[in-house]
């Protein structure tokens, strides 16, 4: 399958769509009910009445943006129509929600006329806090935008004109600083002239730059007033509208000092780059393909070229997502009337600014460890920077305070505080090891290879620049399957039994003849089964990893990787851990795959394992070895070992991080059981590595956090192992191969 057929499927699972609606408060008694609704809402209801701002205090209004849309100018798709643009605008409300906590209702509407479409969203008003406009074509975008700022008393935003004139209004103010040029001297050139281009040259002018620098070019060329006064532009270009000489944008570009792209790609050349001013600054905005490449671009000269694009696969990303989310936090949170000129600034330098400052090892690490430092491939910050919150959302709120467009004063200090805590702790923990794994990608062999999970989740790992995968099976079952699949992917494949791999056979006889096994055997083993295969190919240096398991039952999938490659130097026993991320926190779970009836010795290696696991996801441990006795509570043989594998740990100095136990589950996890009746513990906060007692144990306990507590599951990862293994369990899905990669390649870039 490819990207859309994979995104039909993401879309189509059930419930489908990507948004959800859910409560907020209690509803489990009767009491509860009467509260939520009849009778007791009758008393905000009045509230409400008597004094229409407390709204804001009983009401999710202020946290609620409505995302409205016609679908008529769809980014790469044109007019597709309002029903048609739910899937974005639901996507829009996604990214609101995971950037900046804010709760979002799409409203599609089915209207054309600019007229009918602000009195529908003026009517809509008390609904919503703010409003974000989303792909409306030009010029009716304007219009649309301009009357419901002058009638709504609440934020409205534009993100297709104002989120890239923000970002790349940061990117400029940096750029230009890196070239040694002043915003009023620079000659400023740019490609398109819709909503997007239009708009950025407007805040070009709030930053600093000189109107009458600014050169806009449309598919007939330069904007003139001669043009204008012939009335061949529209009002809104009319605006840009320089008396100069006719040409095209090869003319406008000679001795430009900036470049801005934001219509079609590859309509620039590197002669066009060539004759530019020196050290140019080069914004080749337009998606999927930029106006010219990033490394054509750079080519073209010897100097400096600052460039920017709106690809994520290239330093410099102008992406929106930098802004809207966070512009929308401030100025709810001082319950803005508006969105204004002041506030858009304050959002762009905050934005220069972060990019000036270190770079906490986090970000960096999420990135593959690219040098993430001020200069001219980071003039921005990254989208996953969590720091973007803190700053932009901030410098918004007292942007609009100064501003007088606030109608709520905040300390701005305390007000970072309580962003962090909206935020929450959880991050995109598999983000950070899939971008790590990206920055030295490694060979990870792939046994069951002529599964068809196996070769889509392949096509995946190679396609994201995760891993190199190496399908281990039936080269023409996998080839036909790969060209079934429509896949546009050249596998690398090793089949077991069309090659020379007696090597390999005697390899295996090596390690296992003492164990009962013969050569004829070892050659069976060797040709006939992809775990054995795989392990070998591991142990002998030819893969850097690998994952198995996908159609076996674990421990059989477990067995070979154990016979062959065997436990690391430090380790007498592997086990298997699941991540388990939460709305607000992270835990680890082991051990659940491996060992059954584990004594001490099991226990307190397993937790050093997990707690070294935890460090690569970049969680400093805090262990709980688990049972159904609280510290001695209970007295016999199974209570004694977690609280002696724990007596253990404490004691070594090698162990530098806290546990304790035995104790049970919710007090492990529950800060005021942990805190108040046992405050003698050495855990002063809540686990995040849980130890389980035995294997039955561990299996049920991960399973039902998963399935009642929401949680999602990564793994199960293998730890103890001398080379990098992981046994996916039977059923795995394409996105948990390729997530267990992604830990793979991590582990092995750790192994050198």
């Amino acid at each position: 399958m490819g990207l859309d057929e994979d995104s039909l499927e993401y879309h189509r699972e059930e419930p489908p769509g990507k948004i959800e609606i859910s409560t907020t408060k209690p509803t489990n008694t009767q009491r509860d009910l009467s509260l939520a609704y009849s009778p007791g809402v009758a008393a905000p209801c009045r509230a409400i009445r008597d004094d229409a701002e407390e709204a804001y205090s009983y009401t999710a209004k202020g946290n609620l943006v409505g995302v409205v849309s016609n679908g008529s100018a769809v980014l790469g798709l044109g007019d597709i129509g309002a029903q048609a643009s739910k899937p974005v605008m639901e996507g829009k409300g996604v990214l609101f929600k995971r950037f900046a906590d804010i709760d979002v209702f799409d409203v599609e509407l089915a209207e054309d006329d600019p007229e009918a479409f602000v009195d529908t969203v003026v009517s809509m008003e008390p609904t919503f806090g703010g409003i974000n406009l989303e792909d409306i074509a030009a010029p009716a975008c304007f219009t649309i935008e301009e009357r419901l700022r002058e009638e709504l008393s609440i934020p409205v935003f534009h993100d297709d004109q104002h989120g890239t004139a923000i970002i790349s209004g940061a990117a400029l103010l940096n750029a230009a600083e890196i070239a040694g040029k002043n915003l009023a001297d620079l000659d400023i050139v740019f490609s398109g002239a819709g909503a997007s281009a239009i708009a950025t040259a407007r805040f070009y002018v709030s930053l600093g730059a000189r109107k009458e620098n600014i050169t806009m070019c449309d598919s007939s060329g330069i904007i003139t007033e001669e043009r204008a006064q012939a009335g061949d532009v529209n009002e809104y270009k009319r605006e840009f509208a320089r008396d100069v000489p006719g040409g095209d944008l090869a003319d406008a570009m000679a001795d430009a000092d900036v470049f801005v792209g934001l219509s079609i790609g590859g309509i620039v050349d590197q002669e066009m780059v060539r004759s530019m001013a020196d050290d140019p600054i080069i914004f080749a905005m337009a998606n999927p393909d930029p106006e010219i490449g990033y490394e054509e671009a750079k080519d073209a000269r010897d100097d400096h070229v600052i460039m920017a694009t709106g690809r994520s696969d290239y330093p410099n990303q102008v992406n929106n997502v930098l802004g809207f989310p966070f512009i929308f936090r401030g100025a709810l949170d001082v319950r803005a009337t508006e969105i204004n000129e002041e506030m858009k600034v304050a959002a762009a330098e905050a934005l220069a600014d972060l990019a000036k400052q270190d770079v906490p090892d986090a970000v960096v690490k999420a990135y593959g460890d690219q040098p993430l430092q001020f200069g001219p491939d980071y003039i921005i910050p990254k989208p996953l920077d969590p720091r973007v919150l803190f700053e932009v959302a901030p410098a918004v709120a007292r942007a609009a305070m100064d501003s007088g467009a606030a109608r709520s004063e905040l300390d701005t200090e305390a007000y970072v505080e309580t962003l962090e805590a909206r935020l929450g702790k959880s991050r995109e923990m598999m983000r950070v090891v899939i971008n790590k794994a990206k920055s030295d990608p490694k060979r990870v062999a792939l046994a069951d290879g002529d599964d068809e999970k196996m070769i889509r989740a392949a096509y995946q790992i190679q396609d994201q620049g995760i891993a190199e995968p190496v399908l281990l099976g039936n080269e023409d079952s996998i080839r036909t399957t790969t060209r079934r699949l429509g896949l546009d992917f050249d596998p690398e494949v090793a089949d077991p039994s069309d090659g020379d791999y007696e090597a390999y056979a005697d390899r295996l006889y090596e390690i296992r003849q003492r164990k009962g096994i013969t050569e004829t055997e070892a050659g069976e083993l060797v040709r006939g089964d992809t775990n054995y295969f795989g392990s070998v190919m591991v142990e002998q240096g030819d893969a850097d990893a690998l994952l198995t398991g996908l159609t076996h039952h674990y421990p059989s999938a477990l067995r070979p990787p154990l016979q062959v490659i065997g436990t690391a130097e430090d380790a007498d026993y592997a086990a298997g851990v699941y991540m388990l991320t939460f709305k607000n926190r992270v835990v680890f779970c082991a051990d659940a795959t491996v060992n059954q009836n584990p004594d001490e010795d099991v226990l307190a290696e397993v937790t050093r394992h997990t707690a070294e696991l935890a460090r690569r996801f970049n969680v400093e441990p805090r262990a709980a070895m688990l049972s159904y006795s609280n510290f001695g509570s209970v007295d016999n043989e199974g209570t004694r070992k977690p609280r002696a594998a724990a007596r253990r740990l404490r004691e070594d100095p090698a162990v530098d991080f806290p546990v304790d136990g035995e104790m049970q589950a919710d007090t492990a996890v529950v800060e005021d059981i942990l805190e108040g009746t046992y405050e003698f513990s050495d855990l002063d906060e809540p686990a995040n590595v849980l130890v389980f007692p035995n294997l039955e144990a561990g299996n049920i306990g991960y399973k039902l956090l998963q399935r009642l507590g929401g949680a999602e599951a990564i793994g199960p990862m293998l730890v103890g192992m001398d080379e990098p293994v992981h046994v996916l369990q039977r059923g795995d899905e394409v996105k948990d191969i390729v997530n267990l990669a992604g830990v793979a390649v991590v582990d092995a870039q750790q192994e050198e």
